[in-house]
């Protein structure tokens, strides 16, 4: 089965809070003969983007292909969190590549976030960055664990964030489960789909050529093959994440296509306060996360459930709205305006596959929740990359990697499986 079309039709943007309030523009023609090119680019989110924007930048001739559209996938239909650090604490990645390269990733995702407000700015100022993300832990012991570790934070790495109690939460967040959490006004958040639409202008302005429609079926050193063209290219970087069809065997061993849900109420009006009471967004502890944030004109974006198919329910909203109300009572017969769902990439360990596969292969995918930020700079490092400085490349090739087990014939099932324990583990609070 093929996650770009599994569920969705081709080129059409799911009805989305998002789609609903970004100008779309004209869809670009697809691919029509073969072309040559210094780097080619699958991958019309983040990823690729940024890669194109950065490498047309350094004077490369650079053309990207989507099988859909630009921002179709994650990229335009994700919780619009510009989050910090990775899927796994300082203390872990230290453990297993060392306190110098530790701390050289860590200093990487704080340039992420630098990175994603610096291009909102210049290219997509309507996407209406704004800071804060406050992490809420469910337990007591959660929230003393978060309170040491943003101490450590402080200590070791002088990055500041603020912890707050079960009483001073209620200023920040007005859900009542939350027993403590860390406020970092560092990370932010945006609307995603209007900032990928902007990348996307500015890499034309530079001279990337994007063509949409164009689903790459084979790659084969330095050739892209699609149905209507080939494009040859001394680099390829492959940025499908999520939506990527298995194109390259080590790629899909690695990276497996979930799928995640957000529900946009009607506008609150004052109600908003009785909810977020400052306009951060949130994101708790639990293994399948609750995310939630306020839009621009005053609705919850409450994003929560996963599924491990690769096709989303039949029934979407139920078990979300459920999660929304178990935070949020008081939205009981709250109306909702749109429910969606997007297609992510994971890895084992949820930290990205930022490597080369080959002399002229290079992929970035598995961000794992995480994208919004790092698949940004994930694009400049390529494009110095394939621009001949592959330091940081390197640096974040030292981000451990396991394939699932199985590999791609098996990883689904396995991990629906694991999935099912922790969702269990999530419901009776152990």
């Amino acid at each position: 089965m093929n996650p770009l079309y599994h569920n969705d039709r081709p080129g059409v943007f799911p009805e989305s809070y998002y789609v609903a309030t970004a100008d779309i523009p004209p869809q670009r023609p697809a691919l029509d003969g073969d072309m040559r090119a210094d780097v080619a680019v699958i991958g019309a989110g983040y990823t690729g983007l940024s890669t194109a924007l950065h490498a047309a930048k350094k004077g490369l001739k650079v053309v990207v292909i989507d099988a859909h559209r630009v921002g179709f996938g994650a990229s335009g239909r994700n919780g619009g969190q510009v989050g910090t650090g990775w899927n796994k604490d300082q203390h872990w990645l230290e453990r297993r590549v060392g306190k110098d390269d530790a701390r050289k990733l860590w200093d990487l995702t704080v340039e992420a976030k630098a990175l994603t407000r610096e291009l909102a700015a210049a290219h997509a100022p309507e996407a209406g960055y704004k800071p804060g993300v406050l992490q809420g832990e469910w337990t007591e012991k959660g929230a003393a664990e978060s309170r040491l570790y943003a101490h450590w934070l402080s200590e070791t790495y002088g990055y500041e964030t603020e912890y707050l109690d079960r009483d001073a939460i209620q200023d920040v967040c007005r859900a009542q489960v939350y027993m403590g959490g860390v406020l970092d006004m560092d990370a932010g958040h945006i609307h995603p789909l209007r900032y990928c639409l902007g990348l996307a202008r500015a890499a034309e302005a530079a001279g990337a050529t994007i063509f949409e429609m164009t689903e790459a079926l084979r790659v084969s050193d330095g050739a892209v093959e699609t149905a209507t063209g080939t494009i040859r290219a001394d680099h390829v970087v492959i940025a499908g994440n999520g939506y990527l069809p298995n194109i390259n065997g080590f790629v899909a061993a690695r990276v497996m296509p979930i799928n995640s849900f957000i529900a946009a109420t009607e506008p609150l009006g004052d109600r908003a306060k009785d909810v977020l009471p400052r306009d951060v967004a949130v994101a708790d502890d639990r293994f399948v996360v609750n995310y939630f944030r306020l839009s621009q004109d005053g609705r919850l974006l409450f994003g929560g459930r996963e599924n491990y198919g690769l096709g989303f329910p039949t029934d979407i909203l139920t078990a979300l709205r459920a999660r929304m109300l178990r935070l949020f009572p008081q939205l009981d017969g709250v109306r909702i305006d749109y429910h969606w769902g997007g297609t992510l990439g994971i890895t084992m360990h949820r930290l990205p596959m930022v490597r080369r596969i080959d002399d002229k292969t290079i992929v970035a995918a598995g961000f794992s929740g995480h994208g919004v930020a790092l698949t940004g700079l994930a694009g400049k490092i390529l494009a110095e990359t394939v621009a001949g400085q592959a330091g940081r490349l390197d640096l974040m090739s030292k981000l451990p990697l396991q394939g699932f087990p199985g590999g791609a014939a098996a990883r689904a099932p396995l991990l629906t499986l694991a999935m099912t324990w922790y969702s269990l583990r999530d419901r009776l609070g152990i």
